[in-house]
């Protein structure tokens, strides 16, 4: 046995329970939230009662707790080397906001020309880059945690000051240039500021200050070894508790219409598997290491939902088409991706990698 091949499998055997089935738990999530969403009457009505930025509290919640163990991780000391690595930053950037819309666009055209609502939905859902759930997956593929928070800020960015653009690009534009049907996004810049400043400076602010008090009080050391020990799997108890509030409040919807969802999964299927894998296939070919190749990966291919089903939900309406197709996003890429872990976990061993430049 190769000693990368018995190191992960030391790795392996010293995971928690939690970490070793996540995939089983995150299964057992999704199936008890469309189970409270069917049969609780009134459920999506007490979740939705409260909201933060567009967001029911719940989900809002869920993803702060999910986020901040991982931003605790990040050693902040050493974001200089990551931002002095063009080759990730302008690949990132050209992946996420150049391939990732069109792409997605090109999708929804393809396999939903009959069906305009849904269409516009996954355009908004390729538009929204993502921002939250896209450090846990890199945190489990074991990616570069430090270039998963300056790409993350990068996407952050761009959201705030691009997205209206690129929808109105993408949703009127393009479509009359190409004479194809035409719909239009009215959406203010405050308001995907409001959800980045709430769902990623919250706990990225918290995070900093974590590690900076903590290891002024008592060293890296003890921060790395005991403190990141007893707040880390907050993070993925974060995660099943957002996943289970997500299909509760859709539960009825995405079971009622068995049909429609199969229809929006195919493009997202299709979207999740090609950016990963050409970004995969990118960073390998720039020669960057496995854990920022791994980063660029997952930052390219996931999609901030949140801000997706929020957007959906305040320019069409919480029954419309475009929310649905926002709502079906997480069902499909929250077990893509985590099949995609495993996937980038085969070939950090498969495939020769350039040094770590983590």
């Amino acid at each position: 046995m190769s000693t990368a091949v018995r190191d992960e499998t030391d790795v392996l055997h010293r995971l928690s329970t939690l970490d070793r089935f996540l995939p089983v738990w995150i299964g057992v999530a999704m199936a008890v939230g469309l189970v409270l969403g069917r049969t609780v009457d009134g459920l999506d009505d007490a979740l939705s009662a409260v909201e933060i930025g567009s967001v029911s509290l719940p989900i809002a919640i869920g993803l702060l707790v999910m986020m901040y163990p991982v931003l605790a991780k990040v050693r902040y000391d050493e974001l200089g080397h990551v931002t002095a690595d063009k080759r990730l930053l302008v690949a990132s950037i050209g992946l996420n906001w150049v391939l990732g819309p069109a792409l997605m666009f090109a999708l929804a055209w393809l396999l939903l020309p009959d069906l305009p609502e849904y269409r516009t939905g996954l355009i908004i859902v390729g538009l929204a880059r993502c921002i939250a759930m896209v450090l846990i997956w890199n945190d489990l593929a074991c990616g570069d945690r430090e270039a998963a928070a300056i790409l993350v800020a990068i996407n952050s960015v761009f959201q705030i000051v691009a997205f209206a653009a690129l929808g109105w690009f993408y949703l009127e534009l393009l479509p009359g240039w190409l004479g194809l049907d035409t719909s239009s996004l009215d959406v203010s810049v405050w308001e995907i500021a409001r959800s980045v400043l709430i769902f990623l400076g919250i706990p990225l602010l918290a995070g900093y200050l974590t590690r900076r008090l903590g290891e002024k009080a008592k060293g890296r050391e003890w921060y790395e070894s005991e403190l990141i020990a007893r707040i880390g799997p907050a993070a993925l108890y974060g995660l099943l508790f957002t996943i289970v509030i997500l299909f509760a409040l859709q539960g009825d919807t995405i079971t009622n219409r068995p049909g429609d969802v199969a229809r929006i999964a195919l493009p997202l299927l299709a979207y999740f598997a090609l950016m990963w894998g050409l970004s995969m296939l990118l960073g390998h070919r720039l020669r960057m290491s496995y854990e920022r190749t791994t980063t660029l990966a997952f930052t390219a291919a996931g999609n901030n939902f949140e801000l997706a089903i929020a957007v959906a939900i305040g320019v069409f309406g919480v029954t419309s088409g475009q929310a649905l197709a926002g709502v079906v996003g997480p069902l499909i890429e929250v077990p893509v991706l985590v099949g995609l872990v495993y996937v980038a976990l085969w070939a950090r061993r498969r495939f020769d990698w350039n040094r770590s430049t983590s």
